[in-house]
Protein backbone atom coordinates (compact mmCIF):
# COMPACT_ATOMS: atom_id res chain seq x y z
CA UNK A 1 0.00 0.00 0.00
CA UNK A 2 1.10 3.40 -1.51
CA UNK A 3 1.61 6.07 1.24
CA UNK A 4 0.55 9.75 -0.03
CA UNK A 5 -0.20 13.49 1.71
CA UNK A 6 -3.21 15.65 0.62
CA UNK A 7 -5.14 18.53 1.82
CA UNK A 8 -8.49 19.68 2.53
CA UNK A 9 -8.80 23.47 1.18
CA UNK A 10 -11.08 25.83 3.34
CA UNK A 11 -12.07 29.10 4.12
CA UNK A 12 -14.02 30.47 6.81
CA UNK A 13 -16.95 33.21 7.14
CA UNK A 14 -18.09 33.88 10.48
CA UNK A 15 -18.51 30.62 12.30
CA UNK A 16 -18.97 28.67 8.93
CA UNK A 17 -16.47 26.52 6.62
CA UNK A 18 -16.46 25.51 3.62
CA UNK A 19 -14.47 22.88 1.93
CA UNK A 20 -12.83 23.38 -1.89
CA UNK A 21 -13.10 19.89 -3.77
CA UNK A 22 -11.67 19.34 -6.91
CA UNK A 23 -12.61 16.94 -9.95
CA UNK A 24 -10.22 13.73 -10.20
CA UNK A 25 -8.15 13.23 -13.46
CA UNK A 26 -10.30 9.76 -14.59
CA UNK A 27 -13.52 9.92 -13.41
CA UNK A 28 -14.38 13.65 -12.85
CA UNK A 29 -16.20 12.84 -9.44
CA UNK A 30 -15.04 15.20 -6.52
CA UNK A 31 -12.17 14.97 -4.41
CA UNK A 32 -9.56 16.49 -2.63
CA UNK A 33 -6.03 17.37 -3.66
CA UNK A 34 -3.02 14.69 -2.87
CA UNK A 35 -0.56 13.31 -4.52
CA UNK A 36 3.07 11.40 -3.30
CA UNK A 37 5.61 13.25 -1.72
CA UNK A 38 8.96 14.35 -4.24
CA UNK A 39 12.27 13.12 -2.87
CA UNK A 40 13.25 15.23 0.59
CA UNK A 41 10.18 17.02 0.50
CA UNK A 42 8.57 17.24 3.67
CA UNK A 43 4.51 16.76 4.58
CA UNK A 44 4.07 20.61 4.59
CA UNK A 45 6.08 21.38 1.14
CA UNK A 46 4.29 18.42 -0.56
CA UNK A 47 0.94 19.55 0.47
CA UNK A 48 1.59 23.28 -0.37
CA UNK A 49 2.31 22.00 -3.68
CA UNK A 50 -0.12 19.78 -4.25
CA UNK A 51 -2.78 22.35 -3.14
CA UNK A 52 -1.41 24.80 -6.31
CA UNK A 53 -0.96 21.91 -8.48
CA UNK A 54 -4.17 20.44 -8.42
CA UNK A 55 -6.53 23.38 -6.66
CA UNK A 56 -4.52 26.77 -7.49
CA UNK A 57 -4.92 27.77 -4.17
CA UNK A 58 -1.75 28.53 -1.58
CA UNK A 59 -2.49 29.30 2.12
CA UNK A 60 -1.71 27.84 5.66
CA UNK A 61 -1.39 24.50 6.23
CA UNK A 62 -2.78 23.37 9.64
CA UNK A 63 -0.20 20.49 10.62
CA UNK A 64 -1.00 20.00 14.05
CA UNK A 65 -4.39 18.20 12.54
CA UNK A 66 -3.16 15.25 10.52
CA UNK A 67 -6.00 12.69 9.11
CA UNK A 68 -5.19 9.72 7.81
CA UNK A 69 -7.70 7.62 5.63
CA UNK A 70 -7.32 4.90 3.53
CA UNK A 71 -8.74 6.46 -0.05
CA UNK A 72 -9.91 4.45 -3.12
CA UNK A 73 -8.01 5.44 -6.44
CA UNK A 74 -8.37 4.47 -9.93
CA UNK A 75 -5.84 3.47 -11.94
CA UNK A 76 -8.23 3.58 -15.15
CA UNK A 77 -8.99 -0.66 -14.70
CA UNK A 78 -9.15 -1.21 -10.71
CA UNK A 79 -9.37 0.81 -8.00
CA UNK A 80 -6.29 0.42 -5.43
CA UNK A 81 -6.53 1.41 -1.73
CA UNK A 82 -4.09 4.27 -0.71
CA UNK A 83 -3.11 5.72 3.23
CA UNK A 84 -3.40 9.58 2.66
CA UNK A 85 -2.25 11.87 5.49
CA UNK A 86 -4.56 14.98 5.06
CA UNK A 87 -4.16 18.47 6.35
CA UNK A 88 -6.50 21.13 6.15
CA UNK A 89 -5.38 24.14 4.85
CA UNK A 90 -6.72 27.49 4.97
CA UNK A 91 -7.19 28.88 2.15
CA UNK A 92 -5.14 32.96 1.86
CA UNK A 93 -4.69 32.78 -1.91
CA UNK A 94 -7.10 31.46 -5.27
CA UNK A 95 -5.75 32.02 -8.52
CA UNK A 96 -7.51 31.25 -12.15
CA UNK A 97 -4.33 29.91 -13.94
CA UNK A 98 -2.98 26.89 -12.35
CA UNK A 99 -0.95 23.60 -13.40
CA UNK A 100 -3.93 21.11 -13.79
CA UNK A 101 -6.88 23.80 -14.77
CA UNK A 102 -7.33 22.07 -17.85
CA UNK A 103 -7.61 19.07 -16.12
CA UNK A 104 -9.47 19.91 -13.27
CA UNK A 105 -12.56 21.54 -11.78
CA UNK A 106 -12.71 22.94 -8.09
CA UNK A 107 -15.93 23.78 -6.10
CA UNK A 108 -16.57 25.05 -2.99
CA UNK A 109 -19.17 23.51 -0.63
CA UNK A 110 -20.20 24.54 3.04
CA UNK A 111 -19.03 21.86 5.30
CA UNK A 112 -22.61 20.95 6.43
CA UNK A 113 -23.63 20.05 2.57
CA UNK A 114 -20.45 17.84 1.47
CA UNK A 115 -22.78 14.87 1.22
CA UNK A 116 -24.38 16.70 -1.61
CA UNK A 117 -20.66 16.69 -3.50
CA UNK A 118 -19.17 13.38 -3.19
CA UNK A 119 -20.84 10.16 -1.76
CA UNK A 120 -17.68 8.15 -1.93
CA UNK A 121 -17.94 6.73 1.58
CA UNK A 122 -13.65 7.46 2.02
CA UNK A 123 -13.93 10.91 1.31
CA UNK A 124 -17.31 11.18 3.77
CA UNK A 125 -15.31 9.46 6.59
CA UNK A 126 -12.75 11.95 6.38
CA UNK A 127 -15.07 15.11 5.66
CA UNK A 128 -16.31 13.61 9.48
CA UNK A 129 -12.93 13.67 11.09
CA UNK A 130 -12.78 17.13 9.79
CA UNK A 131 -16.41 17.99 11.40
CA UNK A 132 -15.32 16.49 14.71
CA UNK A 133 -12.22 18.79 15.12
CA UNK A 134 -13.82 22.09 13.40
CA UNK A 135 -14.64 23.87 16.17
CA UNK A 136 -10.46 23.83 16.58
CA UNK A 137 -9.76 24.56 13.47
CA UNK A 138 -12.45 27.37 13.28
CA UNK A 139 -10.48 28.84 16.44
CA UNK A 140 -7.12 28.68 14.99
CA UNK A 141 -8.26 29.76 11.25
CA UNK A 142 -9.57 33.42 13.17
CA UNK A 143 -6.85 33.52 14.68
CA UNK A 144 -4.76 33.33 11.44
CA UNK A 145 -7.05 35.35 9.33
CA UNK A 146 -6.81 38.11 11.65
CA UNK A 147 -3.32 37.95 11.50
CA UNK A 148 -3.16 38.24 7.97
CA UNK A 149 -5.29 41.36 8.08
CA UNK A 150 -3.51 42.95 10.90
Amino acid sequence: MSHKIGVIPFDISGDCIAVMFVTSQNRGSWILPKGDLKANETHKQGCKREAFEEAGVRGTLLTDFPMTVVIGKSNGINVENVLVTYYPLLVTKQVNKWPEDHKRERHWSPLNKVHKITERNDYLQLIKQFDAIAPWILEIAKHKKALLQA
